[in-house]
């Protein structure tokens, strides 16, 4: 059976190639969405010879200029890390995100998003997550290929799928998406530069960056980002009555 609301992201591969072994990865399966943001060098013979019998999946793959379009429509979002622990983001097991990512699929578009073959993810894109996902590997060459790494990814979503995964609670409101997400962090960056909010810890850390980690592990639907957003929009009208400060 075949998942057309699981959408498969690789940001900025190099490789050609690559491109071509993931759609080969994702037909074998079942998996169709395959969404390319800022390709190096494709459409590409070499990608079109690994795909080999893939040639659906890689004629079909949709092209972005950000990771932002890319994402578009979705609800839950992870993304692939090498990382095995992390303060801010939620660390997840491979086999635990596939499961997650199915059942969420049944609500809303998910999205499994890959990085560059060298440089992975930023911490902006990061960002972007619900969940991280940690693939397990030798600690003498934990180094993945990024279509081996699509392929371990696919298959635990595979077999995720023949599983009992239990059915999305019925009236249970679907993720917000990645768009208004974003609406909500730009909203609440302007009204901490209004009202002159600012970190003033010692480390002088990133106060959105921190901020935009802990409201993705919320896991906010849309409504609850409305709730957000009109409590903004009163903290903008009430200064606005009140004048500028003397």
């Amino acid at each position: 059976m075949d998942s057309p609301d699981i959408r498969i992201v690789l940001v900025a591969p190099s490789h050609p190639g690559n491109i071509g072994a993931v759609a080969r990865a994702m037909k074998n399966m079942g998996l169709t969405q395959l969404v390319l943001v800022r390709p190096r060098q494709f459409p590409d013979p070499e990608a079109t010879a690994r795909a080999s019998g893939a040639d659906d999946v890689l004629a079909a793959a949709r092209s972005a200029s950000s990771l932002a379009e890319a994402l578009e429509g979705c609800g839950f979002i992870a993304a692939t890390t090498s990382r095995d622990r992390d303060q801010y983001f939620r660390i997840v097991d491979v086999r635990d995100a596939a499961a997650r990512v199915v059942l969420e699929a049944q609500r809303a578009p998910a999205a499994v998003v890959f990085g560059a073959e060298r440089t992975g993810l930023t911490n902006e894109e990061l960002e972007t997550a619900h969940a991280l996902i940690r693939i397990p590997a030798s600690e003498l060459y934990p180094s993945l290929n990024l279509a081996m790494a699509v392929q371990l990814v696919a298959y635990e979503i595979f077999r995720a799928r023949g599983a009992a995964v239990p059915p999305a609670v019925p009236g249970a409101a679907p993720l917000a998406s990645a768009q208004a997400m974003q609406r909500l962090y730009e909203h609440l960056a302007t009204v901490l530069e209004e009202i002159d909010f600012r970190d003033r810890t010692q480390k002088g850390t990133h106060l959105m960056s921190r901020i935009r980690r802990f409201l993705q592990r919320a896991e906010l639907d849309e409504n609850e980002v409305n709730i957000l957003r009109g409590i903004l929009t009163a903290v903008q009208s009430k200064r606005r009555a009140a004048g500028p400060r003397s």
